[in-house]
């Protein structure tokens, strides 16, 4: 058999074919998802996306295109893609086909297993998510702090919210060193914010 490299009587040409390339690709970053996205949409074929981002393969390209209902005619595809997103024929996490029935909903994850690793990695994907973070400045001593989940937090804490609500007095005018001291006190947890940003993320 001419072209084909046989070994014992089976085809091995595929997998030489995958050695080969073994080396060659690697995974898309997700700047570079993004961007096979936007040109996808705009109506480029699949060596197009390559050469316009260069550091990806055409084969790179079309996988993640079948595997994000962006294959087919590129016409169709920017026709279809907002359909496409609001009922996916694929596994957000895998990429795996998902099978509906009739009644089912909206299917996002092929399995709760795919579900809960997708989650894990983009937790701030959810504008309800708990774990979304907002930088706020207290209303009371003007610090700033994180809020988990909340972007209307007003204070940094009950004893703010306490002596802001209760213990003010509309003709008390702060000394020079309570100024000072409050200033000191934004500026320090400023600090600890950034700290704690640096360590999150």
């Amino acid at each position: 058999m001419r072209g084909k490299a046989l070994i014992s009587g089976v085809n091995c040409a595929p997998v030489f074919y995958k050695m080969a390339l073994a080396g060659k690709e690697k995974p898309m970053t997700a700047d570079e998802k993004e961007k096979v996205v936007e040109l996808r949409l705009k109506g480029l074929g699949y060596q197009a996306i390559a050469n316009e981002i260069g550091t990806v393969t055409k084969e790179n390209v079309r996988y993640y295109c079948k595997t994000h209902g962006l294959a087919g005619s590129a016409a169709l595809v920017t026709m279809n893609y907002d359909l496409h997103r609001e009922m996916p024929n694929h596994c957000k996490n895998c990429g795996a086909t998902l099978i509906r029935n009739a009644h089912s909903g909206v299917k996002l994850f092929c399995s709760e297993k795919c579900r809960r690793a997708w989650w894990k990695v983009n937790p701030d994907k959810d504008a309800q998510s708990k774990k979304q973070r907002y930088e706020c400045r207290c209303a009371y001593c003007h610090r700033t702090f994180i809020s988990f989940g909340n972007p209307n937090r007003k204070y940094c804490g009950r004893d703010c919210y306490v002596k802001d609500r209760f213990w003010t007095d509309p003709d008390e005018k702060p000394s020079a060193a309570e100024i000072k001291r409050r200033q000191q006190e934004a500026e320090k947890s400023e600090g600890e914010v950034k700290l704690v940003l640096k360590r999150i993320s």
